[in-house]
């Protein structure tokens, strides 16, 4: 179970299904993020609302709001990336993950992973949590989120399963604050810094039992 960083690069959390990311920006996703970001903006002008706040669950001065969302965001980004590593050191179903994933982001330069990262959090903060999770509530907001992530192949629910998880994190974050900048932060940090882990790191996968349970220790 050997985890062993490749010479130069690495990352992991928010690319679209089938996009890859070798060559420049990835014009095709930044179309998409942009898109994304002007539909959500576009509503919540229509609907006279702030895209970035909502009621919130915690009582909180106005001023402080933003200052506590922002704190909540560093602190479930940086738990969010020693999750990712020790996941990745620990159990099998995150290297296949990283496995699988990894192909889609080999060789791509630190200012794709910047301008992707960065593109991807905002906008899908924007859409999912400032747009949808009002309108529809935490928890389908963040099965919708999942959704998104679905893949084809061995490790496409497994996917789909940890960004539902994250997007309850992001959700719960912006309504016990009323404030999106904590989720956007966290969510733009997560995906730059495992982008980067993705891109550097390449995982040994786990040499296959010929008997199981008990009896395929050796």
């Amino acid at each position: 179970m050997a985890v062993r960083a490749a010479p130069s690069r690495a990352r992991a959390l928010a690319t679209p299904p089938g996009t890859s990311v070798r060559r420049g920006p990835a014009p095709l996703a930044l179309v998409v993020y942009g898109a994304l970001s002007v539909l959500t903006l576009g509503v919540a002008f229509v609907r006279d609302q702030s895209p970035v706040e909502t009621e919130a669950w915690i009582d909180l001065p106005d001023w402080s709001r933003h200052l506590v969302s922002l704190a909540g965001g560093g602190l479930l980004a940086g738990l969010t990336v020693l999750a990712t590593r020790a996941f990745v050191k620990r159990w099998g179903w995150a290297r296949m993950l990283h496995a699988d994933l990894r192909p889609a982001v080999q060789g791509a330069g630190d200012a794709t992973i910047l301008v992707l990262g960065v593109a991807s959090g905002v906008a899908e903060e924007l859409f999912f949590r400032g747009l949808l999770a009002p309108a529809l509530g935490l928890v389908v907001s963040s099965l919708a989120f999942g959704g998104l992530h679905q893949l084809r192949g061995r490790a496409g629910w497994i996917w789909a399963g940890w960004a539902a998880v994250m997007g309850l994190l992001f959700g719960a974050l912006f309504f016990a604050t009323g404030s999106l900048l904590g989720s956007i932060a966290a969510h733009a940090s997560i995906n730059v810094v495992n982008l980067r882990f993705l891109r550097d790191t390449e995982v040994e996968p786990r040499k296959p039992r010929r008997l199981g349970g008990l009896l395929g220790h050796t």
